[in-house]
Order: structure tokens, then C-alpha cells, then sequence
């Protein structure tokens, strides 16, 4: 299961608003069950959007979510090269800056391996 947004807006209003939140879920669950895509490619897809919307929260869940759905991060910053063309390259940058906040944590929270690999 991918993992769940953390921001404390999001928290306060999961709180406030249990049952419109879990109708929220349903809905999101639904819409990744009706069709044929897998978890990766409708997270890459999901990024894309969140980046044309310029929403940085929606871009960090989903860089997040497409990692643990397997996409490597060269797959995630391509996905975001993708963007040049439709959106324009300020919003490009833009959004390699909050793909970077959590591809960069990632590696940092990652052990490193000691000695050469065979």
C-alpha cells in the first residue's frame, strides 16, 4: 500500500472530516481499480498532474507514492522533463526543485553500501 500524505494540513483535516476523507479514499481507489494501468504508470501519470496544477504537496505525494510503485528516480525526472513542452520551463524547474526535496531525502535515508560491490 503506498504510503499516506503527512502534512499537518492534511492530518487536520483527515481529523476534522473523517467520513468526507474516507469517501475521498473510496473515490481515489475506485479510479486506480477501473482500468488497466499499473500502480507505476498511474503514479507517473498522477505526478504529471500535480505538476500541471503547480501544487507541491500533490508533487511530493506523488514522487513518493511512484518510488514505492517501483519507478525509478531516472523515471520520475523524466516524467517531469515532460513537462517542458505543455507547461513551460519555469514550471519545469519548479517542479524539479520539489521532485528533488524528496528524491534527495530518499537517498540520504538510504544505507549506504560499504566495500565494492561484485
Amino acid at each position: 500500500m503506498p504510503p499516506k500524505p503527512t502534512a499537518a494540513p492534511f492530518q487536520r483535516f483527515t481529523k476534522e472530516f473523517p467520513k468526507a476523507y474516507a469517501a475521498y479514499e473510496r473515490l481515489g481507489q475506485a479510479c486506480h481499480m477501473s482500468g488497466p494501468l499499473d500502480a507505476k504508470t498511474r503514479e507517473l501519470i498522477k505526478l504529471g498532474m500535480s505538476i500541471a496544477a503547480r501544487s507541491e504537496g500533490a508533487v511530493h505525494s506523488h514522487v513518493r507514492k511512484a518510488l514505492h510503485a517501483g519507478a525509478s528516480p531516472q523515471e520520475i525526472r523524466h516524467a517531469v522533463l515532460l513537462a517542458i513542452p505543455t507547461l513551460g520551463l519555469p514550471t519545469t524547474v519548479a517542479a524539479f526543485t520539489w521532485v528533488s526535496d524528496i528524491l534527495d531525502s530518499e537517498s540520504r535515508s538510504r544505507p549506504r553500501r560499504i566495500g565494492r560491490a561484485r
